[in-house]
């Protein structure tokens, strides 16, 4: 039987793509909110959630990383999905018919330059794929949105400009949910561990925490803070690091940080995806 993965969006999505990316034959689950998606996990409904935590362009996806710690779910694996942004238009349209084009904020705020260029009313959607179902339903020649190839197969649209963003290295890199932890063995830097903290209340707590894993050689590969519970004084951490927790270095260096941490939990152990790869 197929497995079910849940992700955030319409059929079309970018975070579609991201699934047929990492699972090509099983069934994709749209879920129209990050809440919904990891829930379709927690409760069963899905085997597994793809869901986005950071844009080369935008940063991290701050809704996520707020989710994630809470909801229960181990992360086991990543995936970077080279963004590519393409002018959607109805069967026999061409770009000199196109007078407007909508999609997601951030898809219009990608593509100011060929926007600009070719004098184009930009309409603010809701999602890339919403906007791709919405022109096709419209049927209007001068009405366009910038979505994934995916999104035009499915709604029946045109490609009439591929590659439209204004730059070539927007990646996204999306995460693997699972109600179970995965069982990868210690790989060197093949693997990655992430995990979230929260540092004492004394001096220097944070320094002294990220210093074991400067003696002992861990890759600290990303570390953000943010606030919970609204709190200004209340701040977790959210980590990666390059390796394994059955590293001895790696075991050194979270026997270090439990001396000036409060709240220490892994949230993954995962094998380590490469960036890049072909645009979909």
């Amino acid at each position: 039987m197929a497995k079910k993965i849940a992700f955030q969006g319409e059929l079309g999505a970018f975070s579609h793509a991201a699934v047929l990316g990492l699972f090509a034959d099983e069934t994709p689950v749209p879920c129209v909110t990050f809440e919904q998606t990891i829930a379709a996990v927690q409760t069963g409904t899905a085997d597994y959630a793809v869901v986005p935590v950071e844009n080369s362009l935008y940063g991290r996806i701050t809704d996520i990383h707020h989710i994630l710690p809470e909801s229960g779910l181990f992360i086991v694996g990543e995936y970077f999905l080279p963004i590519a942004m393409n002018l959607l238009g109805v069967k026999g349209a061409t770009l000199g018919d196109i007078k407007s084009v909508q999609s997601l904020s951030v898809a219009l705020g990608q593509c100011r330059k060929f926007i600009k260029e070719h004098n184009l009313e930009a309409i603010n959607s809701v999602d890339t794929a919403g906007s791709a179902r919405e022109v096709a339903t419209r049927g209007d020649k001068s009405r366009a949105a910038i979505a994934s190839e995916i999104a035009a197969e499915i709604y029946g649209l045109d490609v009439l400009e591929k590659n439209i963003e204004d730059a070539d290295h927007n990646t996204t890199r999306f995460l693997v949910m699972s109600r179970e932890k995965s069982q990868i063995k210690p790989d060197g830097d093949n693997v990655k561990t992430t995990f979230i903290f929260r540092v004492r209340n004394v001096p220097a707590a944070l320094y002294k925490a990220m210093g074991g894993f400067a003696t002992n050689s861990v890759n600290m590969l990303k570390l953000e803070s943010y606030m919970i519970d609204g709190s200004f004084t209340a701040t977790q951490f959210y980590a990666d690091i390059g390796g394994h927790p059955d590293d001895r270095n790696v075991q050194l260096a979270f026997e270090e940080l439990g001396f000036f941490t409060d709240h220490f939990r892994i949230l993954g152990v995962y094998p380590a995806a490469k960036a890049g790869g072909d645009s979909v």
